[in-house]
């Protein structure tokens, strides 16, 4: 991978098959606003344009903004892999700033967890309030991981809400709220994708995408996330010491 810029994320996803052939995409992004980096001024595809591509409880101007950011960054990505059929086995590396992650697997999953982390930082206002996890990207997540990190994460900001005056949403209403308008996109991509004739590759991803954020609305809804309570009892049993008189932590004056 080649020397990252200063406050750029960089994730190379390498693709292996059994022909030892290897195909290579990489993701830039901005560390600082998690907003994709990579070049597609080069795009002028008719079906990424806002008036051909745009989802129902889309916000944006049509007449301010002539392409659909997610559709045109996700243009490069699908014409990539559009030769590849979902069901194709291959080696799936993921290089970061920090590590190289690898599983054995198909391309619809390796281009799904690529996939994801164009859509959450194309700059579509609507799957944009995933951005902060993109910033913790765990490539191959499970459905039990990314919930984790999904939940964790909105407690997280609304902790800041909390310690910064404004009124944070610990019952996370808002969360499911925008998980719903996050299945509207998914939805919409899948058939403007059909309509376009890509191959199965591009759509099978985006389907698994939608599958997540179903299992997420899901349980929000009937309180399912419960069972996550158990990765807590540590911090129950912790409470009931006082940790401000461990020596270790906090030495004593002498």
């Amino acid at each position: 991978m080649e020397e990252q810029k200063p406050g750029q994320i960089k994730f190379l996803y390498k693709f292996t098959f059994r022909e030892q052939i290897t195909v290579s995409f990489e993701v830039k992004i901005n560390y600082k606003t998690l907003l994709i980096e990579n070049d597609v001024s080069h795009i002028h595809k008719e079906w990424t344009k806002l008036k051909n591509f745009a989802c129902p409880n889309c916000p944006l101007d049509i007449a301010k903004n002539e392409y659909c950011p997610l559709a045109k960054n996700l243009a490069g990505v699908l014409d990539f892999f559009n030769s590849l059929p979902s069901y194709e086995e291959a080696k799936v590396s993921v290089d970061t700033n920090d590590r190289t992650t690898s599983k054995q697997t198909t391309v619809q999953i390796g281009v799904g967890s690529l996939i994801g982390i164009i859509m959450a930082s194309s700059g579509c206002p609507i799957i944009g309030v995933l951005r902060p996890l993109v910033r913790f990207h765990l490539p191959f997540a499970s459905l039990e991981e990314t919930e984790y990190r999904v939940f964790s994460t909105y407690v997280f900001a609304q902790y800041f809400k909390f310690i910064t005056g404004d009124k944070p949403d610990w019952e996370l209403t808002k969360l499911k709220a925008a998980y719903e308008q996050i299945q509207i996109v998914n939805k919409n991509i899948v058939t403007k994708l059909s309509d376009v004739e890509l191959n199965d590759t591009s759509r099978n991803a985006v389907v698994t995408l939608s599958s997540f954020a179903e299992y997420i609305i899901f349980n929000l809804e009937d309180k399912e996330y419960i069972h996550l309570k158990d990765v807590f009892n540590s911090f129950g049993e912790s409470s009931e010491h006082d940790f401000s008189s461990q020596s270790i932590l906090y030495p004593k004056k002498s």
